[in-house]
Formats: C-alpha cells, structure tokens, sequence
C-alpha cells in the first residue's frame, strides 16, 4: 500500500491531460461569464435606445 501511494504521489504521467483539462475549464468559465456579461450590457444598451426613440424628446412638432 506505501508503494501505491509513493507511486501515485511522484508519478507524473498524465500531469499534462490533466493540466489542459483545467485551462479548458477556465477558459470555457471566462468565455461563459464574459459572454453572460457582455449580454446584460448590450440589452442595458438597446433597452435604453428604445426608450430614448419612443420618447417625445426626439421629435419635433411643427408650428402650425
């Protein structure tokens, strides 16, 4: 049992698989959060282009 867990403790094969299994990890979270970001962002955005287009502000009535 001590030579398993000597072996397992030093043995650095797979270190690799597993090292680019986390930064895939990673990145896929930062691409989510970043994703989930710049979504409310562009909606925040848009939300209040529409409102300033549906308001009175922009539009100028003619004298009469």
């Amino acid at each position: 049992m001590k030579g398993l867990v000597r072996r397992l403790c030093f043995d650095e094969s797979g270190q690799d698989l597993i090292e680019y299994a986390l930064l895939t990890s990673f990145i896929g979270l930062v691409g989510f959060v970043g994703i989930n970001a710049l979504g409310s962002a562009l909606n925040t955005t848009y939300s209040s282009w529409d409102t300033a287009g549906q308001s009175d502000a922009l539009v100028e009535v003619p004298d009469p």
